[in-house]
């Protein structure tokens, strides 16, 4: 008995380890190296952790809906089709939630280990294929990133923060204003107010 279980156990392991185990990768075995061969593929996916700039980001977890195209040609898998991405965040201006959904058009060429494109091209200027697997995710993560507004408004007219209160301005009166003491004569102001009862207690000690 120990030694079946430890069987499994490693057979469970292996499966742990092969690319299929992550959810982003696409087996190509079905879509084979003949130029010209086509497989359309829709998939909802798990969105990893840390896509997303300061004030925006796609929530760990949440579900990307894709819609791809592969086909193979000559120096790899040409993979194109549309993203559709949750993100969330806070007003650049006001600070208040934000939530949109980022719809993306992709368009990646995957190159084949050994091909001339793999062969002529710096490590980061390609895409690889890993054996008979590829990987949306880091494709799918930079077209994310790039999108991203660095600045996002919950509105085009969002008027931000009262710099006086820090209250939102679009929440407030149209007449709402803070008095303004030109700071020149603000100590003269600090000494009207702290001697504003000296005229009574003169009078009371002339009494």
């Amino acid at each position: 008995m120990p030694a079946a279980f430890s069987h499994r156990t490693s057979a469970a392991s292996t499966d742990a380890r092969r690319p299929a185990a992550n959810p982003w990768a696409v087996d190509l075995r079905e879509l084979g190296r003949r130029a010209g061969a086509m497989l359309e593929l829709e998939r909802t996916l798990p969105a990893p952790a840390g896509w997303r700039v300061e004030l925006i980001g796609v929530p760990e977890g949440a579900q990307v809906e894709l819609r791809l195209r592969l086909e193979s040609v000559m120096e790899g898998v040409l993979v194109s089709g549309e993203a559709d991405v949750p993100v969330v965040g806070s007003c650049a201006r006001c600070l208040e939630p934000v939530a949109d959904t980022l719809e993306l058009d992709l368009q990646e060429l995957f190159a084949y280990s050994g091909s001339t494109t793999e062969a002529t091209s710096e490590e980061d200027e390609v895409r690889r294929i890993e054996g008979d697997h590829l990987d949306l995710e880091p494709m799918v993560r930079d077209a994310v990133v790039l999108a991203l507004p660095l600045a996002p408004v919950c509105a085009d007219d969002c008027r931000g923060l009262c710099v006086g209160c820090g209250q939102r301005l679009d929440d407030l009166p149209p007449d709402h204003t803070h008095e303004v003491i030109d700071p020149r004569w603000a100590g003269l102001a600090d000494r009207f107010d702290t001697s504003s009862g000296a005229p009574g207690d003169d009078n009371t000690e002339e009494n």
